[in-house]
């Protein structure tokens, strides 16, 4: 792990003077700090991948949105069981991944009554 990068991502996180950095500037700071101290980091860094996944720039890339929530769900796994943020964050980014589970069935259903089927001839 370079120190110079951890370094740097505290000083982002402290410069940043909120409760939790959002977007793509606190998806790198925790996914860097995860790495680092996961058990301090691991939840903050959940929260903002289930965030992300839900904001405009992933609206029309479905692989992605779900791609981000399996990471939250796989770094709230991690999390110690003794950690208190532990179930809260989990069951947040599970809720997530189901529901975008279901939209992903949903669209796939619409389209499927949307596009005419036909027989190998075409008729």
């Amino acid at each position: 792990m370079d120190q110079d990068m951890v370094v740097l991502a505290r000083v982002r996180l402290l410069s940043a003077n909120r409760r939790v950095v959002r977007g793509t500037e606190g998806l790198w700071i925790y996914r860097l700090l995860t790495q680092v101290e996961p058990e301090t980091y691991g939840s903050k860094l959940a929260y903002v991948l289930v965030e992300v996944s839900a904001s405009p720039a992933v609206r029309d890339l479905p692989e992605r949105r779900l791609a981000l929530l399996d990471e939250a769900v796989e770094v709230a796994k991690a999390l110690d069981t003794s950690n208190p943020y532990r179930e809260k964050t989990l069951a947040k980014a599970l809720a997530a991944r189901e529901r975008e589970e279901k939209r992903g069935a949903d669209m796939q259903r619409d389209t499927d009554r949307t596009i005419p089927h036909r027989g190998i001839w075409g008729s």
